[in-house]
């Protein structure tokens, strides 16, 4: 079986949980690895982080532009207008990392999703519809594309949902975080929100909530 390739940044003991983190469009894995060490997390903690590189794909809005992309982009309205097709098979590929975690010997009750911008989009996907109860979602700067085409699974009704945004966001607006939200709380979920004078990006303030969130959801 084929897998995205990925960095993986093992803990100093040996893993007993983990996190996919989804970078944004036009990134790659490396974006997300210089935060592991802002997260607060104990020094034993245990977690291993992978940071998966999306394909290289021509984005519609970017001129046809080939990037790092984890779906097509078609129009850049409000709601955006994207190729399902591609952030449902990027979503499959997710869920195939998932279960290599479980081959490695990590409960799916111990793995947790996050993703920034596009990469929130593909975590959407993959933790509501995925078939093994998962640890919890940190979905970051970004929207809920397939809202109306998913297909929810109840094994994860109770997922720990974390919404993280900034209220200045010119790319992905406020609005679709709170948009996502009301959408997860119509459909029986219970998201947690926060809310940063930030632009579309991460702040400090913000990985320290992460890190709680992971020391929650994670701790034995």
């Amino acid at each position: 079986m084929g897998y995205l390739p990925t960095v993986d940044v093992e803990p100093t003991h040996p893993a007993s949980a983990a996190v996919i983190w989804l970078h944004g469009l036009g990134a790659d894995g490396h974006d997300f690895v210089p935060i592991i060490p802002e997260l607060g997390l104990p020094r034993d903690h245990g977690i291993r982080f992978i940071f998966p590189h999306a394909p290289a794909l021509p984005v519609t809005i970017n001129g046809g532009y080939v990037m790092p992309a984890w779906y097509d982009i078609l129009e850049m309205s409000l709601d955006r207008k994207v190729d399902v097709a591609q952030l449902q098979a990027s979503a499959q590929e997710v869920g195939k990392l998932i279960e290599r975690e479980i081959a490695r010997g990590i409960p799916s009750e111990r793995i947790v999703l996050a993703g920034f911008s596009q990469g929130g989009a593909v975590a959407y996907q993959t933790a509501l519809s995925y078939p093994k109860p998962l640890a919890g979602l940190l979905a970051l700067s970004t929207y809920f594309a397939t809202a109306d085409t998913i297909a929810l699974n109840t094994v994860n009704a109770t997922l720990p949902i974390h919404i993280f945004h900034g209220k200045q966001d010119g790319v992905v607006q406020v609005v679709l975080a709170h948009k996502a939200q009301r959408w997860l709380e119509e459909h029986g979920y219970a998201p947690a929100y926060s809310e940063y004078a930030m632009e579309h990006n991460v702040c400090a303030a913000e990985l320290v909530v992460i890190g709680q969130c992971l020391r929650a959801w994670l701790e034995r």
